[in-house]
């Protein structure tokens, strides 16, 4: 059993390993996929959504920032998911410092949701799909909590 590499990503200046999430508008956790750090979003995305194998047929659009706008990731995508309509929400040219962009925020808030599990606060894992197992146990997690507590 060997490691999977962690890699480097230049852009946020960590070496680890990179999360792709597809979340719904509730922020539930859909399907997961980690790689290395050095993996672009793009690559990343179109990976995601290859792997999906048909699962969520009811797919009709995707929001998606900056990083997945491009004719690589549109030709990626309408080779996995052909039906599917990629919507670029980019930041606005006024706003200075962090301002919450619509459709945006629910990934990060997902993402910041899972950070609060212990396993997922640092990268701990060697194996790629080890550390798959613990973001869908953590969404699982999630999912229950707010299934338990609506409100």
């Amino acid at each position: 059993m060997g490691v999977d590499p962690h890699g480097f990503d230049a852009g946020k200046l960590i070496r680890g390993k990179k999360r792709h999430v597809l979340v719904d508008t509730l922020g539930l956790v859909l399907h997961g996929l980690v790689t290395a750090a050095d993996v672009q979003d793009r690559d990343g995305g179109i990976l995601l959504l290859s792997s999906l194998f048909g699962q969520f047929p009811f797919l009709r659009k995707l929001f998606a920032d900056s990083a997945y706008s491009g004719p690589i990731f549109q030709d990626g995508i309408t080779g996995a998911m052909p039906g599917l309509v990629i919507e670029i929400v980019r930041r606005s040219d006024y706003a200075k410092g962090f301002v919450v962009e619509p459709m945006r925020w629910i990934v990060e808030r997902t993402i910041g949701w899972l950070g609060r599990c212990r396993r997922l606060a640092k990268d701990w894992e060697n194996r790629n799909h080890n550390a798959l197992a613990f973001l869908r146990l953590a969404s699982i997690r999630l999912m229950l909590r707010k299934l338990c507590n609506p409100l």
